[in-house]
């Protein structure tokens, strides 16, 4: 076969993901492997995409490679679906499927979200590899990624493929009205962190309406005019010291100018299953902040124009980026029915929130995430100092082997059930005690009630 590696990775040849592609090639020396450095050569690609075209022309199969950035593949390779989108190439018959590396920290959004553009673009998908970083350094690791070239294989020969989802119809944006606005003094302040291009023009409109009903003052930051020089490199340059290789000043903007708010709103149309290249730039950029959740007990929300309610793995993303930081989601307003009514609820969700402080605890997005920081941090805190030390003033070590006390007496407890006659005998003594520590809980409350003057727990 004729294998089009499309490597996503900004460090070209340097890319740990593609080392991967390097051990298949040596192991299947009877296939053609041909490989793009596409999220390298972004720039040139955007004035000349020739090169990228005449591949596809010649290839059986795309291979997408790349480490997991954000949630997401890189901006860079976000920028190539766009450009390849673009240009419209007849890939019918074509298959496709993709390589990454990571720690797992949702690597399932990432594989989504290229299956998703394949089926756009007419792709066979066959199912991908995600291997850690480290996987090829194992036995483990290596078998894996040759069974899973095999089974690639094995999928073009028998015509096996994933059944792609049929795209929507666009639907109609709902036209949002936006009231006049009332000159009155305004406190606090809720940044707007926009992608706001020519033609957006039901976004600018969502965007207008938020800043004339939110009752605090607001401002925008429009990413589309900021001046980065770039994407992420994925350099570790400011591992140590947080300042980003990028001379742009973007790391600076970042914690002056946004992260220093009330709260933050994040506004994009939805673009190739995604908040489009521009935005993904804006979040990997962000690493500058390396894993440190700077902006835990945060409000956000989010302005999106599109059909939201049709992309599943989008909407998982922006549940996740909330939960992985410790923010409170104050919701989600598009123009898919009610934009007003919409907009509106936001504001007001926002408001509460930032009045009462309300943060309620993480679901399994979050803490199942941070889970996995937590794990990478502590295993390269050497290199990673200033995520070490941030993670050990927030006590985001919480490793269960710490909780000494708490296993012995379960250890007690299992020796407890694992005798029949001792559990004949207890009966349901065992759920009593259970609930002994609620029941203080509840007695306390009581007390503090009754002493309390009326109309305390209104």
């Amino acid at each position: 076969m004729e294998i089009l590696v499309l490597n996503g990775s900004p460090k070209g040849k340097h890319s740990v993901t593609l080392q991967t592609v390097n051990y298949l090639q040596i192991l299947f020396p009877q296939h053609q492997f041909q490989v793009l450095h596409v999220g390298q050569s972004i720039k040139s690609l955007e004035r000349d995409f020739t090169p990228v075209l005449e591949a596809v022309k010649r290839a059986d199969v795309l291979l997408f490679c790349y480490p997991v950035y954000t949630f997401i593949a890189p901006s860079q390779m976000h920028r190539f679906l766009e450009l390849l989108k673009e240009a419209g190439p007849d890939l019918s018959g074509k298959y496709a499927t993709q390589l990454t590396t990571s720690k797992h920290f949702y690597d399932m959004t990432a594989h989504r979200y290229i299956q998703d553009n394949c089926g756009d673009l007419g792709l066979r998908y066959v199912q991908g590899l995600s291997a850690d970083m480290d996987d090829l350094t194992t036995k483990k690791g290596r078998e894996q990624a040759e069974s899973f070239f095999r089974f690639l294989c094995w999928s073009v020969e028998q015509g096996v493929y994933e059944p792609a989802s049929p795209a929507p119809a666009a639907a109609a944006r709902h036209p949002v009205s936006v009231p006049a606005a009332e000159e009155e003094a305004r406190e606090g302040d809720v940044v707007i962190v926009a992608d706001l291009q020519e033609g957006d023009e039901q976004l600018r409109c969502m965007v207008d309406r938020f800043r004339t009903v939110m009752p605090r003052r607001t401002r925008v930051v429009n990413i589309r005019e900021y001046p980065f020089r770039g994407g992420c490199l994925g350099c570790f340059n400011c591992a140590v010291s947080g300042k980003c290789v990028y001379t742009d000043g973007f790391d600076d903007y970042l914690r002056g100018e946004i992260q220093t708010a009330d709260a933050i709103v994040y506004a994009f149309t939805i673009r190739d299953h995604s908040m489009g290249a521009r935005f993904k730039m804006y979040d990997d950029r962000q690493f500058c902040n390396g894993h440190r959740t700077v902006t835990m007990g945060m409000s956000m929300g989010y302005l999106i124009s599109g059909d939201l309610s049709r992309e599943e793995n989008l909407s998982t993303i922006l549940q996740a980026r909330a939960q992985v930081g410790s923010n409170f989601l104050a919701g989600i307003a598009t123009d898919e029915r009610d934009p007003d009514g919409e907009v509106d609820r936001l504001c007001a969700k926002l408001t509460y929130a930032l009045e009462q402080r309300y943060l309620p605890p993480q679901n399994f997005y979050g803490i199942g995430g941070m889970k996995v920081f937590r794990d990478l941090i502590w295993l390269m805190q050497g290199m990673m100092k200033a995520d070490h030390k941030f993670y050990k003033a927030h006590g985001q070590y919480d490793f269960p082997q710490k909780k000494w006390p708490r296993m012995v007496a379960m250890y007690a407890v299992g020796l407890l059930l694992s005798s029949k006659k001792l559990k004949a005998k207890m009966g349901s003594a065992m759920t009593d005690g259970m609930l002994m520590p609620y029941k203080k809980v509840l007695d306390r409350a009581e007390k503090e009630m009754r002493a309390a003057p009326s109309g305390k727990g209104e």
